[in-house]
């Protein structure tokens, strides 16, 4: 179960927001303190704090509604002209009211999906199209043609949510244990037939419980 003092402490932190609080230019507010408390359905600010933690994108610049096509694979594109290309760029994406991941390898023009949602699931349109011109406009950054179409790979072994309201958390775990899996085998791991059960509510309070000190120490800061 989640660490009894973490909760207690992110709870009696309220009080010190008057009205939001901001990590690292990203803005959260009491309710998304609550509805991550309270293990609820979570939006893009809460995914954004831990991003912060791992150092990738806000989720908040790419998702639905967050501007034109245009200019989010602008935003992603400027993100991959950062790295030396063999790296990964983990993009989480939400289409409306579910999260998903996106694994980007720019060198390779490969991009890996991962749904925590059970069942037959289709990347949505739009990241697709997000992800293609931001490695488009890769290419041209480094001067190389590239193929003709960028190669997307469906992760369908992952663990699967048990029901509607932990995609986020879920999204943030498969983050977590990319990132300490040193080979960066996730797409064995994850490929089709390889399918997982659940994950242990205790591999989702873990990363609850880092979020949680990750704000604290964030407010603790803060008064000081």
């Amino acid at each position: 179960m989640w660490k009894r003092h973490s909760c207690l402490r992110i709870r009696s932190n309220l009080q010190l927001i008057r009205r939001c609080l901001v990590v690292n230019d990203t803005f959260l507010l009491p309710e998304d303190i609550t509805q991550f408390a309270g293990m609820e359905e979570i939006g893009a600010t809460v995914v954004a704090v831990y991003m912060s933690m791992v150092g990738f994108i806000d989720p908040a610049t790419v998702s639905a509604n967050s501007g034109t096509i245009a200019d989010r694979s602008r935003l992603v594109a400027a993100r991959l002209q950062k790295t030396d290309g063999e790296q990964i760029f983990m993009m989480p994406y939400n289409p409306g009211r579910h999260w998903v991941l996106l694994i980007v390898r720019a060198k390779r023009e490969t991009v890996y999906f991962l749904d925590p949602l059970p069942g037959h699931r289709v990347v949505d349109e739009e990241a697709k199209n997000i992800v293609n011109s931001a490695i488009k406009i890769y290419n041209s950054h480094i001067g190389r043609a590239g193929r003709k179409a960028v190669i997307w790979k469906t992760l369908s072994g992952t663990p699967k949510q048990p029901s509607s309201v932990e995609c986020g958390y879920y999204v943030m775990r498969f983050m977590r244990d990319i990132i300490n899996d040193p080979s960066l085998g996730f797409e064995n791991k994850y490929a089709k037939g390889n399918q997982e059960a659940s994950y242990p509510q205790e591999a989702i309070d873990e990363v609850r419980n880092e979020w949680a000190e990750f704000v604290c120490q964030i407010i603790k800061q803060g008064n000081n």
